[in-house]
């Protein structure tokens, strides 16, 4: 199957939904532009296509360890990287002062979805040096920031994100990992860390970890976590590699998925201590992790989405393909292809309208992103702060559990040849699995959206994005889209009940809060997708008035858009009666009964 990246769509959701032109007139951003962005995905799409779609299945087959604690990538990633490096694709939104283009978020992530789809495996290694590029632009010192950015933005080196440990997953307060002051501004790293995505491998000549630990007089707990960067070879003082560093890759998991990115188990100071260097100010590593951790649950989102439409399209494909019985009420005996069965199409269309409706969520949190970055007016700036933060635990959460539906949908439509590997949709399934676990369980991010980002602020944002949402239904009603906006209008108010029910619940009793959370979680997605494809039909019909429209496009927005209206939105009663009235059931059994 030859993946095409969906750039049509990708731009429509980029300059209409997520404002790019907006974007561009940011402080520092003035030299972009949707000029630029369009060629950027023009070279970005014969990149996904060309390079990284034809290794995928390849990279299936998975990377391989070997006793000397060192990995081999599959066939095809080095040769793939070093053309990725090559063209300066990881560099799109590192800063400028260290060799990257300082594009905005929003463009790269754009950028993502093609790696993403094409390839997941592949795209992780990328993800995950952004996300500690990220970490050490903001937070460390002007001297490591000049030893470390540049290689790192043009991909010369990768980075790594070491947080968990046998005994230490979400709950990081647990973490056992040591650091020794030496007296020369470096300290002495010892532990083990567990799943960290491309801990090592062959594709790069540096590996760059930034890794939680604990000093000797740390205070307990997550204030006593301070983070440190040790790479997997020293650096001499001219930039060089000296020394391979006491870090040993001692075993890659066995997975269900993304066989192709090696997961490894990482070993410090087996042999007298690695040697790292602080990272800012001692214990206060954890909410330094987070400028990460936000990065690359955004980019999580992106992905859960990504691997849904390579599912899509592969669908699709099939179904175009596959002749399989009469059309239903045709006296034509003749069998005619799947697609134009009804239960079929509805199939299609729950992957196609969740997938358009995710991918505007995410590029308007990626937009949000930027302007908190960048917007010279602070108060601006701060709300736009305060939405990046709750929409990023709802686009991750909700896009990742919609991917393991949307893949499943897809191995459904190809019946049981998609049950046999060599179909390839089988992968797509395994490699989203992933997604609603790593980089914080749904469960986590539910309870962060609950707790952080709706009753520490006393529902503020969500009240604020609910009256937009309200807003749109308004001009849906007005532009005659009445069953899309009714049901848009429904779903924003049943929103506004679960939202004041978490107000009243949390402070005196959470656990009937937390009960409700990831329903919560997944009624935000709804809504605001929903809001999404509002948007959408909005601008669609506005652009059907214009003489050279693609009628075809924009008609299929519209009918896309009333479909999700018409098969999410009343879901949403369901849940909010579920939240409301069905936490008490939750909690009821007693435990020894289970």
């Amino acid at each position: 199957m030859i993946y095409k990246a969906p750039n049509k769509d990708i731009r429509f959701a980029l300059n209409e939904l997520a404002e790019l032109p907006a974007i561009c007139t940011l402080p520092g951003y003035e030299d972009c532009s949707v000029e630029l962005t369009d060629a950027i995905l023009e070279e970005g799409a014969k990149f996904a296509e060309g390079v990284l779609a034809p290794i995928n299945k390849q990279g299936d087959k998975g990377a391989k360890w070997t006793p000397d604690c060192n990995v081999t990538a599959p066939e095809g990633f080095k040769a793939a990287w070093q053309q990725y490096v090559e063209a300066g694709w990881v560099g799109l939104r590192a800063p400028a002062e260290y060799g990257g283009q300082g594009l905005p978020a929003l463009v790269a992530l754009a950028a993502e979805e093609m790696w993403c789809s094409a390839n997941l495996a592949f795209s992780l290694a990328p993800m995950l040096t952004l996300g500690a590029i990220e970490a050490i632009n903001h937070h460390a010192s002007d001297e490591l920031k000049a030893i470390y950015l540049p290689r790192m933005s043009s991909g010369e080196w990768t980075g790594t994100m070491n947080l968990t440990e046998p005994q230490a997953g979400s709950d990081l307060a647990q973490v056992r990992s040591r650091a020794v002051p030496v007296g020369d501004d470096s300290y002495l790293i010892s532990g083990q860390k567990i799943f960290i995505t491309w801990g090592e491998h062959d594709m790069a000549d540096n590996i760059v970890h930034l890794v939680l630990a604990r000093l000797p007089d740390a205070p307990a707990g997550v204030k006593g976590i301070s983070l440190f960067i040790v790479p997997k070879f020293l650096v001499n003082a001219d930039g060089s590699l000296g020394a391979r560093n006491d870090v040993r890759c001692v075993s890659i998991e066995h997975k269900l998925g993304i066989h192709g990115s090696p997961t490894a188990v990482m070993s410090f100071g087996d042999a007298g201590g690695a040697v790292g260097y602080l990272v800012g100010e001692a214990n206060k590593g954890l909410s330094y992790m987070f400028t990460m951790m936000n990065h690359a649950r955004l980019g999580v989102g992106i992905e859960g989405m990504a691997v849904s439409e390579r599912a899509y399209q592969k669908a699709v494909e099939y179904a175009r393909d596959r002749v399989q019985s009469r059309a239903i009420g045709s006296a034509d005996a003749a069998g005619v292809a799947i697609i134009a069965h009804p239960d079929v199409r509805r199939m299609l269309m729950t992957m196609r309208a969740q997938i358009e409706a995710q991918r505007a969520l995410a590029f308007y949190a990626a937009a949000a992103l930027d302007r908190a970055a960048r917007d010279p007016v602070a108060s601006e700036a701060a709300r736009n702060q305060a939405l990046v933060n709750f929409l990023i635990p709802v686009v991750k959460g909700w896009n990742t559990e919609q991917a393991n539906e949307i893949t499943s949908l897809a191995m459904q439509i190809h019946g049981g040849m998609g049950y046999i590997e060599e179909t390839g949709v089988a992968q797509y399934c395994r490699d989203a699995r992933i997604t609603a676990i790593y980089e914080g369980t749904t469960g986590i991010q539910a309870l962060d959206l609950i707790g952080r980002k709706t009753a520490s602020e006393n529902g503020v944002t969500a009240r604020a994005l609910l009256e937009e949402v309200k807003v749109t239904a308004g001009k849906l009603s007005a532009a005659g889209y009445l069953s899309l906006a009714a049901n848009l209008e429904a779903s924003a108010q049943d929103a506004e009940r679960c939202v004041a029910f978490i107000l009243e619940t949390f402070g005196s009793k959470p656990a009937l809060a937390a009960a409700g959370s990831v329903p919560f979680l997944k009624l935000m997605g709804i809504v605001l997708g929903g809001w999404m494809m509002g948007r959408a039909a909005l601008i669609a019909k506005a652009q059907l008035a214009e003489e050279d429209a693609d009628r075809d496009f924009l008609g299929a927005k519209i009918v896309t858009a009333r479909f999700y209206g018409e098969h999410f939105l009343p879901q949403t009663s369901g849940l909010a009666a579920a939240i409301i009235h069905g936490a008490e059931s939750v909690l009821e059994l007693d435990e020894s009964l289970f």
